[in-house]
């Protein structure tokens, strides 16, 4: 996996220390020769024990905990679970992943890679990455290709539209070809094939794909198409930054996953590992609290809402 190291410090380092903390990794080294007067001939012939005693070391490293560099995969434009900031990609998602992986034994965070969405599992099945963290619903489909953690979030879909756009939909029974997009891949437009175009509401010629929600966001705000289905979180985060705002939600009850390649076992298995630990000492509930709490702390009962979106944590 890759060598490209990470030094971005996580949110969570503030949440759990109060400041910064490193964690050194020491390289187990080679034992050197007895003195054997026969093997330092032998050495002499050829280097091919020195070969085997490298390859042998290497071993050694990952039997005493040389932990394995995860390169981690996310399309950064899916506020607020990742996002770019200051050059920098940040959000719920970055800050859960970087916690789940430092208490995942054996692994470790190396780095972020941004990508179109559409290119994230392709991306991990050739190698490229090692993680999809990208606010990935579980679905049959794509565990077909890829193998999925414990789910760690529970949302709906919602319907965004312009801020007083004469276009106010309560349901999507309320669409007659009206301009939709979606994102390439998404559950989005999984609802806008299935239960838009494939029921009639829309035609195909209605629908526009982006590989990107904040152009779908930018092209709504200049009336460029009339809605836009999008994962409730992420819509409401639109909605609070950009001039559109929330039609209605759509319930669909999906759950996202942190997404590995189907054979890598151990790594799932430490994932879900490190996402217990992280909702048992109440990490999980912080970054919650600090990605999708209210900005009022005296909203209690505001606060228990957002709460309340998400269900199907681990377990």
């Amino acid at each position: 996996m890759s060598g490209v190291t990470n030094d971005h410090i996580t949110r969570r380092d503030a949440l759990r220390y109060g400041g910064t903390t490193g964690v050194v990794l020491l390289a187990a080294g080679c034992l050197g020769e007895d003195g054997d007067p026969e093997a330092a001939a032998e050495d002499d012939e050829g280097g091919a024990e020195d070969d085997d005693g490298e390859i042998e070391a290497d071993e050694n490293d990952e039997e005493n905990g040389e932990a394995e560099g995860i390169v981690v995969g996310t399309e950064a434009g899916f506020p607020p679970f990742e996002m770019i900031e200051d050059g920098e990609i940040v959000g719920f998602d970055v800050d859960l992943t970087e916690a789940v992986l430092e208490e995942a034994e054996g692994y470790e965070h190396e780095e972020w890679q941004d990508m179109e969405f559409g290119s994230l599992i392709p991306a991990l099945e050739d190698g490229s990455i090692d993680l999809i963290a990208a606010a990935m619903t579980i679905t049959e489909e794509r565990e077909e290709q890829i193998a999925f953690t414990d789910p760690y979030f529970s949302a709906d879909q919602s319907v965004l539209v312009a801020e007083d756009a004469d276009f106010q939909p309560e349901s999507l029974e309320d669409f007659d070809g009206q301009t939709v997009a979606a994102q390439v891949g998404t559950t989005g437009e999984g609802v806008v094939e299935e239960e838009l175009i494939e029921e009639g509401r829309i035609g195909e010629g209605d629908y526009s794909s982006y590989d990107s929600y904040v152009l779908a966001v930018e092209d709504l705000e200049r009336g460029i198409v009339e809605a836009i289905v999008i994962d409730e979180p992420v819509g409401d985060t639109f909605a609070d930054e950009r001039n559109v705002e929330v039609a209605f939600t759509h319930e669909t009850g999906e759950e996202f996953g942190l997404g590995v390649r189907q054979e890598d076992d151990d790594l799932r298995e430490a994932l879900n590992e490190g996402l217990a630990t992280i909702e048992e000492d109440s990490t999980f509930d912080d970054l919650v609290a600090e990605w999708f709490g209210g900005d009022d702390a005296d909203e209690d009962d505001e606060d228990e809402d957002d709460e309340q979106s998400v269900a199907g944590l681990v377990g």
